[in-house]
């Protein structure tokens, strides 16, 4: 029996299978709202069997967003904008949604990546001032983002608890705060990017700070029966930087919180990283950080084939794997795992006609 199609737990929610389809940025809400594009957009990635839809990168505050076509949850407005989309994609699929939660602190500010991705500037019709640990701009072409003071980073907490509220009011089943790619929680834990001299910043003790306060402020208001998980980037690929000896201290201190499960990626905190991209490059940290903890952990990266998959799973390297660029390119790709390994999985009755002619059907 394959390994990567049995059962996964997240905390009290449970998926039919072990792969989970990564936040995704679409940079296509208007001031925030979804649109169109997003219900067509997540209809699609809900009928494709696999165990777990997160939602992009969602910002909790109009400058906690990376570009301005980016999705929030900060509102009344983009609360009902998400409502729409979400109860149209669940006439039609049982899958399991969940949301990132976010803040790009010195990342935000851009161009749409197809419009360039430069950060653009505060006084500009499409730009805000960015916020940081410390004033220390992404490089040399992003404007200098303000330090936080403490009343920033108290604000910051309650935006991510409302943001969390809202998303338990659209019924969505689980919570993964975003803690990577160099966004703003990612930014206070890498000594790169934070240089503060007050309780958020030095040790490691405090760098981690900021984070556990979210995650325990998130995890309050959160519904015990639903997922509260967090994402990080295990090294910033950067000599003396953040890396996986600091990722295994804050995963056991999530893990000690009642985290229900860690997503582990890597990077996005300097332009100086250098990045050995391969198939698997990013497995290693996830079994390193999973032999550690008791909650489950992800990995993510490059992960396209059926076997690859398979062998992440049934030899406890991970406990789910995620895809993101690979599952918008095949979105039916968890069907066509499910019948190389001889599992099956669930999709819509309209479509139980679909395999080739003469080959058994992976869908239930």
């Amino acid at each position: 029996m394959s390994q990567l199609f049995s059962p996964l737990s997240l905390g009290q929610v449970t998926l039919d299978n072990r792969i989970i389809i990564a936040p995704m940025c679409q940079y296509s809400a208007n001031n925030g709202a979804a649109s169109d594009w997003h219900t067509i957009h997540l209809g699609q990635l809900s009928l494709s069997g696999a165990g777990l839809l997160i939602l992009e990168a969602t910002a909790v505050n109009p400058e906690g967003r990376i570009s301005y076509g980016d999705l929030g949850l900060w509102n009344n407005k983009t609360q009902q904008a998400l409502d729409k989309s979400l109860k149209a994609v669940r006439q039609y699929s049982p899958m399991p949604i969940g949301i990132q939660l976010a803040h790009a602190g010195r990342k935000a500010s851009t161009e749409k990546p197809w419009d360039g991705g430069d950060a653009i500037a505060p006084d500009d019709v499409n730009g805000w001032q960015t916020l940081a640990p410390s004033a220390i701009a992404y490089d040399a072409n992003s404007p200098v983002p303000k330090a936080m003071s403490q009343s920033d980073i108290d604000s910051l907490i309650k935006d991510f608890v409302s943001a969390a509220k809202r998303a338990d009011e659209l019924g969505l089943d689980l919570i993964e705060l975003h803690g990577a790619h160099g966004y703003l929680l990612h930014q206070f834990l890498s000594p790169l990017s934070n240089k503060r001299d007050d309780n958020y910043g030095g040790s490691l003790e405090n760098r981690m700070r900021l984070l556990l306060e979210v995650f325990k402020a998130v995890r309050a208001v959160f519904p015990s029966e639903k997922a509260v998980g967090v994402r990080i980037s295990a090294t910033d690929w950067v000599e003396g930087g953040w890396d996986l000896e600091q990722s295994i201290v804050l995963s056991k201190a999530l893990d000690e919180l009642g985290c229900d499960f860690i997503h582990v990626s890597t990077a996005g905190l300097s332009p100086e990283q250098q990045i050995p991209v391969k198939p698997n490059f990013q497995v290693p940290f996830a079994t390193a950080i999973k032999n550690v903890v008791k909650m489950p952990v992800i990995a993510v990266g490059l992960i396209t084939e059926a076997q690859q998959a398979e062998e992440i799973i049934s030899e406890q390297q991970a406990d789910g794997v995620a895809l993101a660029r690979g599952i918008l390119y095949n979105p039916h790709w968890p069907w066509h795992v499910a019948a190389e390994l001889g599992a099956t999985v669930t999709a819509p009755k309209q479509y139980l006609r679909s395999s080739p002619h003469g080959q058994p059907s992976p869908i239930k």
